[in-house]
């Protein structure tokens, strides 16, 4: 597993052992970041903060920082993919750009300072089959850890439904072998629409 894009290309991840993390294949980040880059209407990865959440390794806000996200914040429940996701960062030079947050995504309080939040964009990536994605959607709109149309990009199992969240407008869908990904813009009380 390594950085497939951006400044920190080519770096190699490491991955915590067992069975309770599974990292999204090099191919599918891909995919994901080029969509980033080339099919959503965002402003981009520039200064902003990227929500890794149920983060394990790290890789999806490791990648934002490489492409340009001043800030990334891996939230997990597990302490060893938290270490991981704190290692990874340091090997790449990355320590002082990340918050590692040890939270139940499901029951998100509101973000401390330290996550330097609203962020632009948020992954979510739970484990497949527990239907956690719901709740964690619901957390980070209802907590304030998303800004106005913050760019959220959730990754469930490809026969898995997506459960759609009040305030959030799907964008973009796409499969890469097991895994089936989804695109959505977060639009608070306050934004139109």
């Amino acid at each position: 597993m390594r950085i497939v894009g951006g400044r920190l290309r080519g770096r190699a991840l490491s991955a915590p052992r067992g069975l309770d993390v599974r990292p999204t294949s090099d191919r599918a980040r891909e995919g994901v970041f080029n969509i980033l880059a080339h099919s959503i209407d965002w402003p981009g990865f520039d200064g902003i903060t990227a929500l890794d959440v149920f983060s394990g390794t790290g890789a999806y806000a490791l990648e934002a920082i490489s492409r340009g996200a001043a800030h990334g914040v891996f939230i997990d429940n597990d302490i060893n993919s938290l270490k991981c996701a704190k290692s990874n960062a340091g090997a790449c030079g990355e320590a002082r750009n990340i918050s590692a947050l040890k939270l139940d995504a499901c029951r998100l309080p509101p973000p401390p300072r330290a996550a330097k939040t609203p962020a632009a964009l948020a992954f979510l990536d739970a484990p497949y089959k527990r239907n956690l994605t719901g709740a964690a959607l619901l957390g980070l709109g209802h907590k304030g850890w998303l800004a106005p149309q913050a760019i959220v990009v959730v990754e469930v199992a490809v026969d898995e439904e997506i459960p759609l969240a009040a305030g959030y407008e799907p964008l973009d869908e796409r499969s890469y072998g097991a895994a089936h990904i989804a695109f959505f813009r977060y639009r608070s009380a306050a934004a139109p629409g």
